[in-house]
């Protein structure tokens, strides 16, 4: 699988590489609404038992180099572990920049830097979980079967993006970003830390940091040619 996303990364910044020396592409200097889906998520529902998910998002080209961007998505996950159980599902909004930082204006192929803020509304059901007492070597650990339903979470992030779209055809685009993460605030029920936040991915106690990544299909609907 590794070797598959480097071959695609290879792939992308060689189109880039060739769109910046050629001037002869239809889509040169064109400001419009580029509309796209994660097809990460379509492949990862497909392949994953105990996830689903899926997002659309979209772009617009303000000035030569400055994007505005949005996404919208839903995702549903399931943690299985020897110590836990439990499924989080909700929606989550995403609003930003980016910024091109390829010299060529003149191309529509771009890489690209930004940040986003994200903000995710969510349930997360627990149904087993195992508490270890630290205290105590002669009681060990207690398996808690006892279902907690948390209802009406929220969390708000901020996250650092890199990527690149390349144009394979006319008008019609394949990227790839990388996301790097902070949890803002976000809302718990009981003390109980929320395992996974739609939009963000897997949380962790000690740290509100978290990583992402995105495969995009996206296709630009022209407004302006100049």
């Amino acid at each position: 699988m590794s070797k598959y996303f480097i071959s695609l990364i290879s792939f992308l910044f060689m189109n880039i590489t060739l769109g910046n020396v050629s001037l002869v592409n239809d889509t040169i200097e064109k400001f419009g609404v580029r509309a796209g889906i994660d097809i990460n998520k379509i492949v990862k529902s497909a392949t994953d038992d105990d996830y689903k998910g899926l997002s659309i998002s979209g772009d617009i080209r303000l000035k030569e180099s400055f994007y505005v961007y949005s996404e919208i998505g839903n995702e549903e996950k399931q943690i299985n572990s020897d110590y836990l159980n439990s499924s989080v599902k909700g929606t989550y909004l995403k609003f930003g920049v980016n910024f091109k930082m390829n010299n060529d204006i003149r191309t529509q192929n771009i890489v690209y830097s930004g940040f986003n803020f994200g903000y995710s509304n969510f349930d997360q059901n627990i149904s087993r979980y195992t508490i270890y007492n630290t205290n105590s070597t002669y009681w060990g650990e207690s398996t808690i079967n006892e279902p907690k339903n948390l209802s009406n979470l929220n969390a708000l992030w901020v996250e650092l993006v890199f990527g690149l779209k390349t144009e394979i055809f006319n008008n019609l685009f394949l990227g790839f970003e990388l996301q790097l993460k902070n949890v803002i605030k976000q809302k718990n029920i009981q003390n109980i830390s929320n395992l996974y936040i739609p939009g963000f991915n897997r949380t962790y106690d000690s740290s509100g940091l978290g990583a992402g990544f995105s495969y995009t299909v996206s296709y630009l609907i022209p407004i302006i040619k100049k």
